[in-house]
């Protein structure tokens, strides 16, 4: 056995379905007869050596719960080389030889760092941005896109009734899968996404010319990494007239209970990655594409923006006549 003692963090934007990855992590551990622990805080945890051993019944009554047990936080200090080594130091000092680390981008660059100081890590998709490549979904997607989905079916009934169009802004400053994927269920007429260029004098004429073919409600979709829905809606209305309805989704999309796609997923990965540790990998990015589970290099990872799915957005754009 390469490890005998693994820690869990979580880092970086919370989603939903961490709890239910650190509580794979932790019992999946204990069932290979290693010692866990648990990094408290993220990487801030780490390097003040906030870090507690973990039993069955730490990650008990959590699966469904949103957030994290661990709490999370940014640190600065992480992204300077003492910060990284004293993180690393306060591990060893532990005897713990191996990390799982949950979270985005910046949590993958902390883990992959963390690596190459000789500590052994696995990274987590836990991000309800899809945005991290090597992986079709990232823990607390589905979940962020149910919540879109719902607001959006809520918004359409009062929209349809007082015969009014929406701008509804949800999360995405770099990927704009939250929009695509909640726009296309949800039916959206207009989806605006940081991956393709859009123009407004075409938006605010096709809304007019719906309203005047009978039309009862109009809903454009934007992702933040395209602009603020106010100014979009502001756009719209300084070329037709219609004054669209805007709601901001915000933070609503990180809360609430993991769907059980997303706790299926956190659950696969958690145990995947100790599994992974155990046979001795490290520096890898845990994901899943095509069903199957998958590891990738962490350099290659951190260093590949993920594809846009243009196809799932032609067929949003055929679909929403």
């Amino acid at each position: 056995m390469t490890v005998k003692k693994i820690a869990v963090l979580t880092s970086g934007g919370d989603s939903q379905g961490m709890n239910a990855a650190v509580r794979a992590v932790v019992r999946s551990g204990l069932y290979h007869g290693l010692e866990v622990f648990a990094v408290q805080r993220g990487f801030a945890g780490l390097i003040n050596d906030d870090i507690r051993e973990m039993d069955l019944r730490s990650v008990g009554d959590i699966i469904q719960r949103g957030g994290t047990i661990l709490q999370t936080a940014r640190c600065k200090e992480f992204t300077t080389a003492e910060g990284q080594q004293l993180g690393a130091e306060n591990l060893r000092k532990r005897g713990i030889d191996g990390l799982v680390v949950i979270g985005g981008d910046g949590s993958y660059q902390g883990a992959n760092k963390l690596s190459k100081l000789g500590i052994k890590t696995m990274g987590l998709p836990g991000t309800i941005d899809n945005d991290i490549p090597f992986t079709d979904l990232t823990i607390g997607f589905d979940t962020a896109v149910s919540i879109v989905v719902d607001a959006i079916n809520k918004i359409r009934d009062t929209m349809s009734s007082h015969e009014r169009s929406s701008v509804v802004e949800v999360m995405g400053r770099h990927c704009g899968d939250i929009a695509l994927y909640a726009g296309l269920a949800s039916g959206a007429e207009t989806i605006l996404v940081p991956e393709v260029p859009f123009d407004l004098d075409e938006i605010a004429t096709r809304m007019s010319e719906n309203f005047a073919l009978g039309k009862r409600h109009s809903i454009v979709i934007v992702a933040e990494g395209v602009g603020k829905g106010e100014e979009i809606a502001n756009g719209i209305t300084a070329r037709n007239g219609i004054e669209p309805r805007v709601t901001v989704l915000g933070h609503i999309q990180r809360g609430g209970a993991p769907t059980h796609n997303d706790r299926i997923l956190a659950s696969n990965l958690g145990d995947f990655a100790v599994r992974k540790l155990i046979e001795g990998e490290s520096g890898k990015g845990c994901g899943i594409m095509k069903g199957e589970l998958v590891l990738t290099d962490m350099d290659k990872v951190i260093s590949t923006k993920k594809e846009f799915n243009m196809e799932l957005y032609e067929l949003a754009k055929r679909l929403s006549q």
